[in-house]
């Protein structure tokens, strides 16, 4: 699948911040001349397609009196997708994202607390038999990061 004019709209649309009101995607809708069905479907389609791989809010667990960690492994090529799916698994993974570097898994786990974080770590550890290296954060740099559809 191809996003056409009108995906590339809502992708870009959507970096920009989703409304807090009682009905968001009518009001996105709106906002591109669309109906919020048909946003909707297309957000489906492109989901689907993989072109979207997650749609959601992006939430501060620290300032929510939570903790994250950036984590990475060396996992075998053989068994990566197996690994990617055991780590993926966890509602604790936020992202995850494979890297050309001995360190090929890196991903990020946010938890209710500091102890969850090692907690489910160890978890990983143990089901995939791989060591999970957590970098814990020493300054928070924000970038603004927007990807033009």
């Amino acid at each position: 699948m191809t996003p056409d004019a009108t995906d590339r709209a809502i992708l870009n649309r959507l970096q920009d911040g989703f409304p807090i009101t009682p009905a968001p995607f009518a009001a996105v809708a709106r906002e591109l001349g669309l109906t919020e069905a048909d946003l909707i479907a297309r957000l489906e389609r492109m989901k689907s397609a993989r072109i979207l791989t997650r749609f959601g809010p992006f939430l501060d667990a620290e300032a929510m009196g939570g903790a994250f960690c950036l984590c990475a492994m060396a996992v075998p090529e053989a068994d990566f997708e197996t690994v990617a799916a055991q780590v993926n698994a966890h509602p604790q993974v936020a992202h995850n994202y494979a890297r050309a570097h001995r360190l090929n898994m890196w991903f990020v786990l946010a938890t209710e607390t500091g102890d969850e974080i090692a907690a489910v770590a160890g978890v990983i550890e143990r089901e995939t038999g791989l060591r999970v290296l957590r970098f814990a954060k020493l300054r928070e740099f924000f970038i603004g990061f927007r990807v033009a559809a």
